[in-house]
């Protein structure tokens, strides 16, 4: 297909979001609220022209202003502009094997509402899972306070849906399925979009978009690792029984970008690239190359649970349920108990743990030679787990990386918070805002 002109419609929706991401990754960066002369000096746009952009994204509600400064400069003092909070909802949801949860984020990323109850869903029947998901989520996004941002002017608007995006625990066709098959659910071939469109008015009125739970937990790591220390080591929700936490750092444009520096003497942003391993009853992964989930043909890539180690599949060696059976511990007590055993001394638990890592390491380790990517991120119990795994796999890494003795790959548990798959899922929705900002203005782009 040839490519089209540009249209001059097309270069303002354009500029409209690049000053929306502006604004979104200082936030992000806990760097000072920039003024429209800030955004202008950094997209290299014309002043008046950012100055129009800017109130069409106040007046839309997604950018707020704050009291003006003074500057050194001559002229009128400077406004400050900040992601509006409380104007836009973007809803992640998640079905998994023991739980099923919701977190709706704003366009600053923080968490404003969230919900998650416990279950057992391996062999369970979709159709009254996905109906009671549908429920679960139409409580949470009615319950939602429809008050705006205050700071956003004396008649904010209320609170809109952004859209949904749901994680599942399995393979996804693109976008909106169907689910091809969760193994530890026991599903396959569902439709889950038309079964969540009957169930529920809001997943009806925002047909969610599917996606793996690994890739979308890969996200929220991806951003959290943009974001200053101080913000990311508070991040996420909560597991069933544990109190939630908040989640903070916005999304900006192509995913979850936020705004770091690596260390280098010109200050760029850092994207990074590392191998996620999201361990649950089963073993997922994600590869993150540049701050981008590297997703696949079809949307299916990131099975390492499927591996083969020995003619079986890792995920029956060193996943949750196998993890407790080894340990002598009932299969269904939960990481809970490996943590608490490991924590007491016992020996054949922390045999079992450092066992599971050696094998973990190896299996990642094939990963890691063939992508050349040498990070590699624990997330899910085996980031709670990883006082006793995470040497055991370090060392798998430097035996069996081909070029450990030149780039020694590292080893780090995720930073992204409990249940990362559900803040990821909503920060993909926030993602579709900021790259076409002029889909929630009250009127077409004229600037």
């Amino acid at each position: 297909m040839r490519p089209s002109p540009a249209r001059q419609a097309t270069l303002r929706e354009h500029n409209l979001g690049l000053v929306l991401s502006e604004v979104i990754d200082a936030a992000a960066a806990g760097a000072a609220p920039p003024s429209r002369a800030d955004v202008a000096a950094a997209t290299g746009l014309a002043r008046a022209t950012v100055s129009a952009l800017v109130d069409r994204l106040v007046g839309a509600g997604l950018v707020a202003e704050l009291a003006p400064t003074q500057t050194l400069r001559a002229g009128r003092p400077a406004v400050p502009l900040r992601p509006a909070a409380r104007t836009l909802a973007a809803v992640g949801a998640e079905v998994n094997v023991d739980y099923l949860g919701v977190r709706v984020l704003d366009l600053t990323g923080g968490v404003i509402a969230e919900r998650v109850e416990p279950g057992d869903f391996r062999d369970s029947d979709p159709a009254p899972v996905l109906a009671r998901l549908g429920a679960l989520v139409d409580g949470v996004v009615d319950g939602l306070d429809e008050t705006g941002d205050a700071a956003a002017g004396d008649e904010p608007p209320p609170l809109r849906v952004a859209g949904t995006a749901l994680a599942l625990p399995g393979i996804v066709d693109r976008g909106a399925g169907p689910l091809r098959v969760a193994p530890n659910l026991g599903w396959q071939d569902v439709d889950v979009v038309g079964a969540l469109v009957v169930a529920s008015r809001n997943f009806a009125a925002h047909p969610p978009r599917l996606a793996n739970e690994a890739d979308l937990a890969a996200r929220a790591e991806s951003a959290a690792r943009l974001r200053p220390a101080a913000h990311a080591a508070g991040t996420g929700g909560a597991r069933p029984g544990r109190p939630a936490t908040a989640s903070d750092g916005p999304p900006g444009r192509e995913g979850a970008r936020a705004s770091a520096t690596d260390g280098s003497a010109d200050g760029q942003r850092a994207r990074p690239s590392f191998v996620y391993v999201s361990g649950e009853i089963g073993i997922g992964g994600a590869l993150v190359l540049d701050g981008e989930i590297f997703a696949g043909r079809h949307g299916w890539a990131g099975e390492l649970g499927q591996t083969l180690v020995d003619g079986k599949r890792l995920e029956r060696l060193v996943g949750q349920d196998a993890l407790l059976r080894a340990a002598g511990l009932d299969p269904r007590a939960g990481v809970d108990s490996l943590v608490r055993a490991a924590r007491a001394g016992d020996e054949r638990v922390r045999d079992v743990l450092h066992e599971a890592g050696s094998l973990l390491g190896s299996a990642v380790a094939n990963l890691v030679n063939l992508v050349d990517v040498g990070d590699v991120v624990l997330g899910g119990s085996y980031a709670r787990l990883a006082e006793w795994i995470a040497e055991p796999v370090r060392a798998s890494l430097a035996r069996h990386v081909l070029a450990a003795p030149w780039a020694p790959p590292s080893v780090d548990v995720a930073r992204a918070g409990e249940i990362p798959a559900m803040t990821g899922a909503a920060l993909s929705v926030l993602a579709d805002v900021v790259a076409d900002p002029s889909a929630w203005l009250p009127d077409p782009v004229d600037a």
